[in-house]
């Protein structure tokens, strides 16, 4: 049995470090969206595009060699032949990557490339696989059809506690900055409201274990 896991959430909810841990706990593939928007970011300021020009943007997906490379501590993001797994995560790409991923264009381009290894993944057979995917409208849009969907939240307190916690020494307005963030992702995506199917996890009381925990359950009830 394939088991596609579809995991929404706002920023700071974990869903990436939760969907990570998740998946190499179940043995399965694991796929970061919001990497591939903050990848598509950082090409389009490495090469000096205005984030706001649509076309220009767009023009940069065909030939962006996004991939990512699972390893024991992670994901590593490949952009071409560089390695930017840690320059999609600077401040300079959070402050735009919203903007790029509210051009209704790259959405439609990259939501294909998510779809594609979804596909990929459940005509492997043979086997027991899976595959977990995270990022914002993932229950929806990217894999409505999933076994298990659904949205990881949390009180904006402590999204802003976690987020703060992942920034580099010295990361400032960081409540102000996750605010924003949510306000320019809500002009596209409902990312706060479960759509029917989905599971609300609220990981507000929970610590890291225990909403890995209560994923893997809600697999365990798929299978």
């Amino acid at each position: 049995m394939t088991v596609v896991v579809a995991v929404d959430g706002p920023a700071g909810s974990g869903k990436s470090s939760v969907s990570r841990a998740a998946a190499s706990r179940l043995g399965f593939e694991f796929l970061d969206t919001g990497a591939a928007y903050r990848a598509l970011t950082w090409r389009a300021l490495e090469e000096g595009v205005d984030v706001s020009d649509s076309a220009a943007i767009i023009a940069l997906i065909d030939d962006l060699g996004y991939r990512t490379i699972p390893n024991s501590s992670g994901t590593t993001v490949m952009v071409g032949d560089t390695d930017v797994t840690d320059a999609i995560r600077e401040p300079r790409v959070t402050a735009v990557v919203s903007d790029v991923a509210r051009i209704p264009e790259v959405r439609v381009r990259l939501t294909e490339m998510f779809r594609a290894t979804i596909a990929a993944t459940r005509q492997a057979g043979g086997r027991e696989v899976g595959i977990v995917v995270e990022g914002r409208d993932i229950t929806t849009v990217v894999a409505p059809d999933a076994e298990v969907r659904i949205l990881l939240t949390a009180d904006e307190d402590v999204r802003i506690a976690r987020r703060a916690r992942e920034l580099s020494p010295g990361a400032a307005n960081t409540a102000s900055q996750l605010r924003e963030r949510d306000q320019k992702d809500a002009a596209t995506v409902d990312f706060m409201t479960a759509a029917p199917g989905v599971t609300t996890l609220d990981s507000t009381d929970l610590d890291f274990d225990q909403t890995v925990a209560a994923v893997l359950d809600l697999v365990e009830a798929a299978r």
